[in-house]
C-alpha cells in the first residue's frame, strides 16, 4: 500500500495538483519553493508554501501541511481512501473523456439535422446560435449512437462501461437535448433533457463535474448562480455572461470552492420559486455557507411559480431580471 501511495503522489505533483485547481504563486526565494495564497481558507496574504522537491505544503497562516493527499482530503473534505480514489480518478480521465468528446460532436451533428430538436430548444427559449454553439448543446434522437461509435472503433463493451449504451444495447440518451459537463477542460458527463414522455433528465453514473462554464466566468467579481442549462443558456443570451450553473441545488465540494475561492466575490443565487418552496430554501442554505466564508451571497427572488427559464420565456427582459437582482436580499 505505501508504494502504491508514493507511486500515486509521484505521477501526480502536488503542485501540478494546485495548478489544475487555478493555484496562482510565485517563487518563494529559491527554485523549489512557491507561495501563494491558501486554497485551504480565506485570507489576504500569501502564506501557503509548496516544496516542489519535498512535494509538500504548508500554511503559515491556518497551520495546517502536509503531502498531496492530506491537501485532497482538507481540500474536498473526503476521508483518506476517498482521497485516493478521486486522484486515482483524475489521473484516468484521458480513457473517457474522448469517447465522451465525440459522442458529443456526433450529437451537435444530429441537432442541425434534427427539426425536431431544434425545435425544442426554440420551446424552452434558446435560440441565439453563438449561445447554442459555445454551451455545446447536442440532440440525441436515440437508436444511432452505438453505429456511429463503432465506426470509429470503440467497442460495445466500453460503451456500456460508460452506460452510453445500455445492457440491451440501446442508447442511453433517446429524444433528449444535450449538455457537456466538464472539468479542468475536459468532458466528464453529458446530461440529457428529454423532449418527449420520458424522465426529465439524465446524467450518466459518474461525476457531474465542476460549475458549468466555469473557465468563462471564474475571474468576474459578481458571479449569478443558476438551477439548470436552460436557465443558463436564456441567462446567457440575455447579456449576463458571468452566469454559472451547478445542474441542481445541491453543490460538490468541488463546485462549493470554485464559487467561493475567489476574495471579495458578490455571488447572486436565483433558484426556482417553487410552489413547496425547495428552491428557496436550497438558496437560503447556500446563501448561509457561502456568507460563513465570508463570500457575499444574495438570494434572488423571481415572480412565483418561475425560474430563469421560464422566466424569460414568458417574456422578461433584461431589464426586467436586472431590477430582480437589484431587489436580491443579502445574507
Amino acid at each position: 500500500m505505501g508504494e502504491d501511495l508514493e507511486r500515486l503522489k509521484q505521477r501526480f505533483p502536488l503542485l501540478e495538483y494546485l495548478q489544475r485547481h487555478n493555484w496562482s504563486a510565485r517563487p518563494a526565494g529559491t527554485p523549489q519553493e512557491f507561495v501563494g495564497l491558501c486554497p485551504l481558507h480565506r485570507e489576504s496574504r500569501p502564506s501557503f508554501y509548496v516544496n516542489v522537491r519535498k512535494n509538500l505544503f504548508y500554511c503559515h497562516g491556518c497551520g495546517r501541511g502536509g503531502d498531496l493527499i492530506r491537501f485532497v482530503e482538507l481540500f474536498l473534505n473526503l476521508p483518506f481512501h476517498q482521497s485516493i480514489a478521486h486522484l486515482q480518478r483524475e489521473l484516468t480521465p484521458v480513457s473517457t473523456s474522448p469517447l465522451l468528446e465525440q459522442t458529443l460532436a456526433f450529437y451537435q451533428l444530429q441537432l442541425h439535422r434534427s427539426s425536431e430538436g431544434a425545435r425544442y430548444l426554440e420551446q424552452r427559449g434558446v435560440h441565439d446560435p453563438a449561445t447554442i454553439e459555445e454551451l455545446g448543446i447536442g440532440y440525441a434522437p436515440g437508436g444511432n449512437l452505438r453505429r456511429h461509435l463503432a465506426t470509429l472503433g470503440y467497442s460495445l463493451e466500453l460503451l456500456r462501461d460508460i452506460s452510453l449504451i445500455d445492457h440491451q444495447g440501446r442508447d442511453a440518451f433517446c429524444r433528449r437535448v444535450i449538455f457537456p459537463c466538464r472539468q479542468y477542460g475536459q468532458i466528464v458527463n453529458l446530461y440529457g433533457r428529454s423532449i418527449g414522455t420520458a424522465f426529465p433528465h439524465r446524467l450518466l453514473p459518474r461525476s457531474k463535474g465542476g460549475l458549468v462554464a466555469w473557465d468563462s466566468v471564474r475571474r468576474s467579481a459578481t458571479v449569478i448562480l443558476v438551477e439548470g442549462l436552460f436557465d443558463l443558456a436564456v441567462v446567457w443570451q440575455a447579456g449576463f455572461r458571468n452566469t454559472t450553473c451547478a445542474i441542481g441545488t445541491h453543490l460538490t465540494p468541488l463546485q462549493f470552492h470554485q464559487l467561493s475561492e475567489q476574495p471579495d466575490r458578490v455571488v447572486y443565487i436565483v433558484f426556482d420559486q417553487d410552489a413547496n418552496q425547495a428552491g428557496q430554501c436550497a438558496a437560503h442554505q447556500l446563501a448561509q455557507r457561502l456568507a460563513d466564508v465570508k463570500v457575499p451571497a444574495h438570494v434572488v427572488q423571481l415572480p412565483a411559480g418561475h425560474d430563469p427559464n421560464s422566466y424569460f420565456v414568458a417574456g422578461a427582459t433584461a431589464g426586467d431580471f436586472t431590477d430582480c437582482l437589484e431587489r436580491a436580499q443579502r445574507l
